[in-house]
């Protein structure tokens, strides 16, 4: 040995000293991690670290596999709570009992997995029979310590195989309320919502709902996850008549309480009041949505009113500057985060009316039959894409209760062990087409997913796409008519340009904001094109193309693109009578490791 050794160091030696030439020195042989030597373990230390080989010959030689040790734990147990795959297995072979009790809070191989977050060991144990219904020394069963302790896709597991979401331990407790109050991250709270969990059990010592314990933990994440997801009530009295509303409004000033809690908490207070009836109609939903529609017309008119005014020019800057002031404070005390996101909606609507008034009312009389059949010809082809656009279905991936569980069981159960994010969604519980999203403002996972458009008050996505760019293009001619239009009546009756603000202060004010609208809606229409048609991507792709591994590998370049003709043939649904050939599956994988199908 010691020869053989001092052989291969000399030789190598050699080899270095006779290496003097040109070019890289040769590679050293990778170095050879030794084994462990676990020979000297017993079989608990050997199942605990995962030395298979020494359990097997343990095992064949004799040993119980249901032998408890001195702490009356099973070999089971340790395996799996050290998420020891192949020891389960072997174990499970030899006959080992799968809901052995044993230890302190006699508990069962499955409550130490679910306990340790151990998905692989959990769905080992639940395929051999273990009992995830068995109930520890403390009453918990299996669902209650993986919802304690925020094992979320153990949570998953569990109740995609039967487990009860709402099922309470022996003091009351659901996984629900164990989540609010042990959990401060967004799941499993919203999970156990999804699939099915209740918000208005209570437990039994104190009579507390899952938003109590939220508030009494001060758990910021789970309080509005329920009030704002979950559509918990505030008005349900614990044992000592305090109500979770009670308990937020003594912490109303609060920094964990977070601003729309806040706005719900006031809402809901305000709501069953009579004295202050502005406070009231503040809080009021129908008033403040019908507020958000209307602020646009009425902003657009007087602002249209003041610049007509016979006042100097000074004058009328100043009373534009107190009457948006007065606009942003009503914004602020009006409008939550909900009705700010359908307000540009809202200010689209009010200046197409507004165009189509002032087309009537000054430029109808002065332009030809035909320019105006023509604006009312543009003008129809942008509802019918506005239309679309707003109310059609964008794709939204939408999946059964049992189609969503059966996800859960595959993924758990499959290969990979385990969920892959880019793939499955946990808000909605689906699996994900590869250019698919989840859209937060709209909390829904939409197939090919572009963006949130503010402007049409929805996702624009694979159903819809082709609508949204016709919705920009017939917007764009709109309002080129509008200002051609406008140009012509401002023409007729003023004569030079330097005339129109004061002879038509309001056609100039419409033209203004045709010009605005035209610059930026023709700017977003070139940019849809460029990236649908000549790049073949959309744009949260282009925006997060360095997250996504298909990206990756090509340089941030498109592994969807098919050229140009094709790329439009897709987007507007259009094969060419059969000329061209269907688009490939966006979800299928496999296909994106093969060039010969995007060219």
């Amino acid at each position: 040995m010691y020869d053989s050794t001092c052989g291969a160091a000399a030789s190598g030696q050699c080899g270095k000293a006779q290496h003097d030439g040109d070019g890289p020195p040769p590679r050293e042989p990778p170095h050879v991690p030794l084994e462990r030597d676990y020979s000297g373990f017993d079989i608990v230390k050997a199942t605990q670290y995962g030395a298979f080989l020494r359990v097997k010959e343990l095992v064949e030689a004799g040993w119980d596999v249901n032998q408890p040790d001195s702490e009356t734990v099973t070999l089971l147990h340790w395996a799996a709570i050290n998420n020891r795959r192949e020891i389960i297995q072997y174990l499970l072979s030899k006959g080992a009992v799968v809901d052995a009790v044993g230890g302190e809070l006699q508990s069962t191989p499955l409550h130490w997995a679910t306990r340790q977050g151990h998905l692989e060991a959990t769905v080992l144990l639940v395929r051999a029979g273990a009992d995830p219904m068995v109930r520890d020394a403390e009453g918990c069963a299996c669902l209650h310590l993986a919802a304690q302790f925020g094992h979320t896709a153990v949570v998953a597991y569990l109740v995609a195989r039967g487990v009860l979401a709402d099922e309470p331990d022996a003091g009351g407790m659901t996984p629900l309320m164990w989540s609010c109050w042990k959990v401060s991250s967004v799941d499993p709270t919203r999970l156990l919502l999804t699939l099915g969990a209740s918000t208005q059990p209570t437990d039994r010592s104190h009579g507390n709902t899952a938003l109590h314990w939220a508030i009494l933990a001060r758990n910021a994440t789970a309080i509005s996850t329920l009030i704002l997801y979950g559509n918990a009530s505030l008005d349900v009295p614990n044992l000592r008549s305090v109500t979770p509303l009670a308990m937020l409004q003594s912490n109303a000033d609060s920094l964990w309480i977070g601003s729309k809690v806040s706005e719900k908490i006031k809402e809901h207070a305000l709501s069953s009041t009579r004295r202050n009836i502005w406070r009231r109609l503040t809080y009021d939903k129908k008033f403040r949505w019908w507020c958000v529609v209307v602020m646009p017309f009425i902003a657009f008119y007087l602002t249209g009113l003041i610049l007509e005014m016979e006042a100097i020019y000074i004058l009328k800057l100043f009373l534009l500057l107190c009457f948006y002031a007065l606009l942003h404070f009503l914004s602020n005390v009006l409008f939550d985060d909900d009705l700010k996101n359908i307000f540009p909606l809202s200010v689209y609507l009010a200046t197409k009316v507004w165009f189509y008034i002032t087309w009537a009312v000054y430029v109808g009389g002065v332009v030809s039959s035909a320019v105006s059949l023509a604006f009312v010809a543009s003008s129809g082809a942008l509802w019918y894409t506005f239309l679309r656009s707003w109310r059609s279905d964008p794709g939204v991936i939408t999946a059964s209760k049992d189609d969503k569980f059966r996800t859960i069981i595959e993924l758990s159960e499959s290969s990979r062990g385990g969920f892959e994010p880019g793939r499955f969604c946990s808000a909605c519980l689906v699996r994900r087409p590869l250019r698919s999203k989840h859209c937060s403002v709209c909390n829904r996972c939409v197939a090919r997913f572009d963006h949130h458009c503010p402007w049409v008050g929805n996702c624009i996505g694979a159903k819809n796409h082709r609508y949204f760019v016709g919705f920009l293009a017939s917007l764009v001619v709109m309002c080129a008519w509008m200002l051609w239009g406008g140009a012509r009546a401002l023409e007729e009756s003023c004569g030079g340009a330097l005339r129109w603000p004061q002879c038509n202060a309001w056609l100039v004010w419409v033209m203004l904001n045709a010009t605005f609208h035209l610059f930026w809606v023709a700017v977003l229409l070139c940019c849809q094109i460029y990236l649908v048609v000549c790049l073949g991507m959309t744009t949260n792709e282009q925006l997060n193309r360095g997250r996504y591994r298909h990206f990756q590998e090509r340089g941030g370049r498109s592994p969807f693109t098919r050229g140009p003709l094709r790329n439009a043939a897709e987007l507007f649904q259009c094969r060419l009578w059969g000329l061209l050939p269907p688009p490939p599956a966006d979800d299928n994988e496999p296909m994106l490791r093969d060039d010969r199908h995007y060219v």
